[in-house]
Order: C-alpha cells, then sequence, then structure tokens
C-alpha cells in the first residue's frame, strides 16, 4: 500500500512537525503569480495564470464558494457546479484541458460537483482527471476519523462540530446520502483520480474506500498513501510534501497528454 520509497523521508518530516506543529498557515499563491478577481455566474473567483510553463503549467481557476453557517448547504456545492457548468460549455479558456480538484474540503466540493455533473447535468468526459488531496467522502465518519486520536487536527470532536454546523439534525443514515457523502454515490463512469492521504489522518479511510470503490466500478484510481503525513501535509516544507507533489504533477501531466516530468 506505501511506496516503500517513501519511507526514507519519514525521519525529516517527524523532525520538521515535531519542532512546528502540523498545520502551518498555507501560502496564499495569489502573492507568487499573476491573479485575476472575476465573477463567473454569479460566483467569485480567483484566476492564477502562471508566469512562465512549469510543473504542470495549468491556468487555476479557485472557487470563492459561500462558506456555512453563512448560508446552508449545499450552497457550496452549488457554486462549484455553477462554475464548472461556465467553464465547460462556455469554453472559457479555449480548448485547454479541463482538471478538478483540491485540498481538504476542496476534494470533498470537486468529487460532489463531478457527480452533478454527471447525473443533473448528463455532462460526462469533460474534466480529464480529478485530484483529490485529502478529502473527507463520508460525514457518517469512517473508522480512521472515529478512531483519531484527540491532538490530530481533525479529531473527532473537531469533526463532530463540523457535522452538526453544516448538516444539523441529520442522522447517520441520512448522512449517507450520495448527495452529501460521495463514498455512498454511484462513482461509475468518472474521470481518472488521484487520492493522496497520509497515515496520520483522520480522513485516510475516507481516500482508501474511494479509491476501491472507484476500482472496483471499472474506472482508474491512483491512490497514494503517504507514511505519517498529516491533514493537509503538501504545504509543509518536507522532503515527503515535495515527493507528494511531484507525484501529483506527474499524474496531472499524464491525464493532459504531457510527457514532461518534474524532479
Amino acid at each position: 500500500m506505501i511506496d516503500p520509497s517513501l519511507w526514507p523521508l519519514v525521519e525529516e518530516q517527524r523532525a520538521y512537525l515535531a519542532e512546528h506543529g502540523d498545520h502551518p498557515a498555507d501560502a496564499d499563491p495569489g502573492l507568487l503569480l499573476p491573479v485575476e478577481v472575476r465573477n463567473v455566474g454569479g460566483v467569485p473567483v480567483r484566476i492564477l495564470r502562471p508566469a512562465q510553463p512549469r510543473a504542470v503549467g495549468t491556468i487555476v481557476v479557485s472557487v470563492d464558494y459561500r462558506l456555512i453557517p453563512g448560508v446552508s448547504y449545499p450552497a457550496p456545492i452549488d457554486d462549484g457546479e455553477t462554475v464548472a457548468l461556465r467553464l465547460v460549455r462556455e469554453r472559457l479558456f479555449g480548448d485547454l484541458p479541463l482538471l478538478i480538484g483540491g485540498e481538504s474540503v476542496g476534494a470533498t466540493i470537486s468529487m460532489l460537483v463531478l457527480l452533478r455533473l454527471r447525473d443533473v447535468q448528463g455532462l460526462r468526459g469533460v474534466f480529464r482527471a480529478m485530484n483529490l488531496n485529502v478529502g473527507n467522502y463520508d460525514f457518517s465518519m469512517t473508522p480512521s476519523q472515529r478512531q483519531a486520536p484527540d491532538h490530530y487536527f481533525l479529531s473527532p470532536a473537531a469533526l463532530r462540530r463540523t457535522q452538526a454546523t453544516v448538516f444539523p439534525g441529520l442522522s447517520a443514515e441520512e448522512l449517507r446520502s450520495p448527495e452529501i457523502s460521495s463514498l455512498y454515490a454511484d462513482v461509475s463512469d468518472l474521470p481518472p483520480a488521484l487520492l493522496s492521504v497520509g497515515t496520520a489522518d483522520s480522513v485516510l479511510d475516507d481516500s482508501l474506500f474511494l479509491a476501491a470503490r472507484l476500482q472496483a466500478a471499472g474506472g482508474r484510481a491512483q491512490l497514494e498513501v503517504y507514511p505519517e503525513a498529516t491533514h493537509p501535509f503538501m504545504t509543509l516544507p518536507t522532503a515527503m510534501a515535495a515527493e507528494a507533489r511531484r507525484r501529483t504533477v506527474m499524474f496531472l501531466n499524464a491525464a493532459c497528454g504531457v510527457k514532461a516530468s518534474i524532479s
């Protein structure tokens, strides 16, 4: 399950986490790349364009979806669907291949948006791939969510508070609705997926289970499990995070038909 080549990176990661903790402030990519703020279908987005070709070298459309509790569920999913539909139907960036994904909540929303596009809009095959990094795909709580230590960033108590805020009054069975927990949806006929997660993350099982379901449904799902990596970990200045970013770039380049690699 875990690539043996990752184990030599664990000690350096442990040392960093022991000194700095596991959840530093994320760097704002808008400070590093040219950014354009635009309204797409009534939803604000930030468009980031690479200053020069590097890594994947693609244009990023970051959706400023509405936040709960300021709005009720499923407003964030509605916003993601609105932007995705405009990208597909209006070809805002010409013939560039379309990818979808995100980290944590972004991955959760991306999966639900893809299901909406397929089931409600009848759109299939419009996205080349999905990049799902440490997402939550079961709000009724997978075993790893229930058994996570209290010191995890996503502790069981924190997850239950989120559940109660976003889905007040719903039972565990109701939380397994495919419109809420994508792990329980029909996951056939979806684009190839990269699922990345660490073993020190309470949503570990979410990625393990979703990858298995995607594969059982005949889809392509590449599962990358990083030993002792936390939630989220790709923003950390560690060799483990750098390797995870490298593998993500390789996957996305392959999905776009690009043979270039990154070291």
